[in-house]
């Protein structure tokens, strides 16, 4: 009976073990998927802004329908675009930012167009939707740096040795990080040529 008792002491404390390896992956892991959450809210929040921006935008006549179509087709790329909480893979975050990227390149090209509409820029509308538009701006670039601090503890967590071993096991997989966009470590080169 004795020889029974330390085999059956060792599984019990190895169940705990896991046990507390999968309570704190899963802890780690919401933080992450909450993390997500405000990254994707941030984003939806630009994106209802552009509708409100590309209705007011839409009252001036002659303004430039390419530009508004442009950034129409961007919007709902963006917004067809989805990752599950619970796939967040670098591949599937790269998936993400490129839509996201499309849709920034779209609404600059928007804003830039404006200038050439005093009427537009003077309408309080307009000049409310581009102040809220630059304030989600921050909003998003805030909530993607909070994902980035979630995702650390939590990768690092899964793949350190011993918990690496439980946590592979019970499907606790490495995330992504929310990543700069390829070239954004280049200087942008700026044209003052008017002519």
């Amino acid at each position: 009976m004795k020889k029974w008792i330390l085999p059956i002491v060792i599984i019990i404390l190895l169940l705990f073990w896991g046990f507390g390896v999968n309570n704190n992956a899963v802890e780690l892991q919401e933080g992450t998927k909450e993390a997500w959450a405000d990254v994707e809210s941030s984003y939806q929040r630009r994106n209802d802004l552009i509708g409100n921006l590309v209705k007011t935008v839409q009252g001036a006549a002659d303004f430039e329908r390419t530009t508004l179509r442009e950034v129409i087709e961007a919007r709902a790329k963006a917004t067809s675009t989805t990752i599950d909480a619970s796939n967040l893979t670098a591949e599937n975050i790269a998936q993400f930012q490129q839509a996201q990227s499309g849709l920034s390149g779209a609404l600059s090209k928007l804003l830039v167009s404006v200038e050439r509409y005093p009427e537009l820029k003077a309408n309080q509308n307009f000049v409310e939707l581009q102040s809220q538009l630059e304030g989600t701006e921050n909003r998003i670039n805030i909530a993607r740096d909070r994902f980035n601090d979630a995702v650390r503890p939590y990768n690092s967590y899964v793949r350190k040795f011993p918990a690496k071993l439980i946590a592979g096991i019970i499907g606790f997989d490495e995330m992504g990080y929310y990543e700069s966009e390829e070239g954004s470590d280049q200087p942008v080169d700026v044209d003052f040529d008017f002519n």
